[in-house]
């Protein structure tokens, strides 16, 4: 053993100063989430496996980007990595906090809750002054016997959301940018709408944020309840599902516990349907009774 045994994780987001004490012990995976530029980067935290979001680990049957796969076909990726059921998981990414939340959630939607997210990435671990591995990831010694066991609920789709648009009992946030969110500048992506859910809340991700890694929980809870109010069922919605969660993790750091992510976030809802309303300018809604 490399280490000391993993043990508890602390919470739902872990530091370098408890991951790498573990590093190498059994019972602990790390796997790299990283989307987009930082996907391939070469370096890596020893012994990371590719969490493959813009591969493997989304839907790619359909049109929309980086959406859940099914219980099977996550069992299987899953498998493939090594990861049992009993193991802890830690994940991260090479922005600092961005897609490794996505993976943290997709984990817990697949009913796994030894998972965690490392605050502040690649960055955090590098500048911690910590050993890096170069070259191709090596492979798992051996398949896991992770079992998916979806929970209904912490993926959602757009009936969901707007039951949810719709219900005093709930709030929607939206966790684009301000600019995004008004209908202020053109979607990234080509043929969507501009703007906004009617009565969705606006929490651009990187006001969670402090140079990579997450605010105190005391500075999450002031950005959550004035939009939050006494409502305690929470959806998160961005451009394609992956932001959003790190409105959810941030969320549940608050203290919230009632949580879902939009899977099809704008990237669905801002197809030019007439089934879906969309408006611009800033947000109208707020905390309701």
């Amino acid at each position: 053993m490399n280490g000391p045994a993993p043990g508890a994780l602390p919470g739902p987001l872990v530091g370098t100063d408890w991951v790498a004490p573990r590093l190498g012990t059994p019972g602990l995976v790390v796997l790299d989430a990283s989307i987009g530029g930082h996907r391939d980067a070469g370096e890596r935290i020893p012994g990371a496996r590719p969490f493959d979001i813009d591969g493997a680990l989304s839907d790619h049957s359909g049109p929309l980007p980086h959406t859940m796969p099914g219980a099977d076909h996550f069992t299987r990726e899953l498998r493939a990595l090594g990861v049992d059921d009993g193991d802890t998981v830690v994940v991260y990414d090479g922005a600092g906090l961005y897609s490794s939340a996505r993976a943290w959630w997709m984990l817990r939607a697949m009913g796994h809750d030894r998972v965690a997210v490392l605050d502040g990435g690649l960055p955090a671990w590098r500048a911690a002054g910590l050993p890096l591995e170069t070259g191709a990831p090596a492979p798992a010694a051996r398949p896991g016997d992770f079992t998916a066991r979806q929970r209904p609920g912490l993926i959602v789709g757009s009936d969901e959301v707007a039951a949810a648009l719709a219900d005093p009992a709930s709030a929607v946030l939206d966790a684009r940018s301000r600019d995004r969110f008004a209908g202020a500048v053109a979607e990234p992506r080509p043929g969507l709408r501009p703007g906004h859910m009617p009565g969705a809340l606006n929490l651009p991700f990187g006001e969670l944020q402090r140079d990579g890694r997450m605010r105190p929980a005391a500075q999450l809870r002031d950005a959550f309840a004035p939009l939050a109010g006494e409502r305690q069922r929470l959806l998160f919605s961005c451009g394609s599902g992956v932001t959003a969660c790190i409105l959810a993790l941030g969320a549940e750091l608050a203290g919230y516990d009632d949580l879902a992510v939009y899977d099809g976030s704008w990237s669905e809802w801002g197809l030019p349907r007439a089934d879906r309303p969309v408006v611009t300018g800033p947000q109208s809604g707020g905390p309701q009774a």
